[in-house]
């Protein structure tokens, strides 16, 4: 036990994390996710590994259209590339590049418990049924594809393929990685120790919820495009989205979540734009005497200095599809690599 501790003490950081090819990216995103993947090439050691990836596998779980996938894919690349991520920093790819994440998916599935799959919430929020659903009950499982129930199945392939010794999450996604952790205890246990436990980094930021329902998250489904900021807008509708976001009647800012979403939504955006790095308490506290107009022009330019360049760059990306093809190929190649080191201890413990 000595030695194999000693062994994972040595063992580099992996990270990896993951985004569905939902076209430009809106702040929500940014935010809670993104924002961290750039800074984690700046900030983690040479030595850390840093996989990013495309997950277009968990986004056939609803029904899509070829044309529109294939330019929602290429649309995130070009994204993520516009917001600072180094291809020769980190591996970024397509998940479907790698035929690896679905061989370890059927693996994981042959030791994964369907007990412990039905008391996931994925696939009921994405069919918009209560908790306490059980594919038990005939309408449900009527309802209920087996993709979307496996989910969880695929996102732990994605991460212990790679050997991934840490995951960052947000709070609504911790369910999965513990799910993903339960993956490699059958796993072992059956086979011995081949795969690799991640353990969970909490995203820091609270989400950026909707401009128009401050109590729902930011999302790219909402049917008002002003409900939400994308990485490409510019700075005139950046201005007039949060110039019209929904806030209250009630005089001053103050940070309270429950009682003032809209404000509280407000603040939580500034903050995480503002170059003093001031928490969305300590800009409440800034604002206090301000009026709730006040304070959207002040968020309008904090956010449209923050992201200045953004649009420039994707526009110019976008419409390089050789060098977008370029990148997915060589980031394909590098991740292929990665999951086919995982992939021969597996098919080697098992016998296949």
């Amino acid at each position: 036990m000595r030695r194999l501790l000693s062994t994972q003490s040595l063992q580099p950081r992996v990270i990896f994390s993951g985004i569905q090819p939902t076209g430009v990216p809106h702040l929500g995103n940014y935010a809670g996710a993104l924002r961290q993947w750039v800074q984690r090439q700046r900030e983690e050691p040479e030595s850390t590994r840093l996989l990013y990836s495309i997950v277009d596998l968990h986004a056939i779980t609803v029904p899509q259209n070829r044309t529109a996938l294939r330019k929602a894919k290429r649309d995130a690349l070009a994204s993520l590339l516009a917001i600072g991520i180094d291809p020769s920093r980190c591996t970024l790819f397509y998940q479907s590049d790698v035929s690896a994440h679905s061989e370890l998916m059927w693996i994981l599935s042959c030791t994964a418990s369907v007990g412990y799959l039905s008391r996931m919430t994925q696939w009921k929020s994405k069919l918009s049924l209560e908790e306490s659903s059980h594919i038990s009950d005939g309408r449900v499982g009527n309802k209920l594809k087996l993709g979307l129930f496996s989910y969880p199945v695929l996102q732990a392939a994605d991460i212990l393929v790679h050997r991934a010794t840490h995951v960052p999450v947000g709070h609504d996604q911790q369910q999965h990685i513990e799910f993903a952790r339960e993956c490699v205890t059958n796993f072992n246990h059956a086979y011995g120790p081949q795969l690799v436990s991640p353990e969970i980094i909490i995203s820091p930021v609270r989400r950026v919820m909707s401009l128009t329902e401050p109590t729902s998250k930011m999302s790219k489904s909402h049917p008002l495009e002003r409900s939400r900021i994308l990485l490409t807008d510019d700075a005139d509708t950046i201005h007039a989205k949060i110039s019209s976001a929904l806030t209250d009647s009630l005089p001053g800012v103050t940070y309270d979540i429950k009682t003032r979403p809209g404000i509280s939504n407000l603040l939580d955006i500034y903050s995480i734009f503002n170059a003093e790095g001031k928490t969305a308490a300590q800009l409440a506290s800034d604002f206090s005497e301000a009026s709730p107009r006040e304070l959207k022009a002040a968020v309008s330019e904090a956010v449209i200095k923050g992201m200045d360049g953004f649009a420039r760059r994707y526009k110019e990306l976008v419409e390089d599809t050789k060098y977008l093809d370029h990148i997915a190929a060589e980031g394909g190649k590098k991740a292929r690599h990665s999951a086919d080191e995982t992939m021969h201890l597996v098919r080697e413990a098992m016998g296949l």
